[in-house]
C-alpha cells in the first residue's frame, strides 16, 4: 500500500527570529556607569560594603558593591547560553557581537586604568565563556542537523 505524503500550504512560522543585544553588555555599561559617576574612575571603590546580612552562624554575611555586579553577570550569562541553544539565523549575529563585546572588555581591560580590578576581569572572562559557549553549541547542534550517510 503506498503512502500520501501531503505538503502544508502555509509557511512553517519560524522559532526563535528575534534579535536580542549580548545580555553582558548591561553589566559593562553597569560597571563604567558605576566606576566613573560614583566612584570617580576608581576600581578600588568595588569593595565598598552595600550591606551585611546576619546569618545563622552568627557572623554577619557583607555584600560588596563588585559582588552584586559579578552575580549580575552570572545570571546574564547564564541566560546567554540559554540563547545560544537557539538556531535562528540572528543568531549568528548575536555571536559576532558576543565576540565584539569581548573584544571590547580586552581593550578596555589592557588600557584604561578604571578597569583594572577583578571585578571588571571577572565580567570579561564571563564574556569569553559566553563567546566561546556560544560558539561551542552552535557548531554542536549544526553538526546533529548534518548527517553524513
Amino acid at each position: 500500500m503506498a503512502e500520501t505524503v501531503v505538503l502544508p500550504t502555509h509557511p512553517v512560522p519560524r522559532r526563535g527570529n528575534s534579535f536580542i543585544v549580548p545580555l553582558l553588555v548591561f553589566p559593562f555599561l553597569a560597571y563604567n556607569l558605576v566606576v566613573y559617576l560614583f566612584f570617580g574612575g576608581n576600581p578600588i571603590n568595588w569593595g565598598a560594603g552595600l550591606f551585611s546580612l546576619p546569618m545563622p552562624s552568627g557572623m554577619p554575611w557583607a555584600i560588596t558593591a563588585g559582588d552584586l555586579l559579578l552575580v549580575i553577570g552570572i545570571i546574564m550569562l547564564f541566560f546567554e547560553v540559554l540563547k545560544s541553544t537557539q538556531t535562528a539565523r540572528s543568531s549568528i549575529i548575536e555571536h559576532m557581537l558576543s565576540m565584539l563585546l569581548f573584544v571590547v572588555f580586552l581593550v578596555e581591560f589592557l588600557l584604561v586604568g578604571a578597569a583594572s580590578s577583578s571585578v571588571f576581569f571577572l565580567l570579561m572572562v564571563m564574556s569569553l565563556i559566553d563567546v566561546v559557549a556560544g560558539f561551542t553549541v552552535s557548531i554542536t547542534s549544526a553538526s546533529r542537523d548534518v548527517s553524513m550517510t
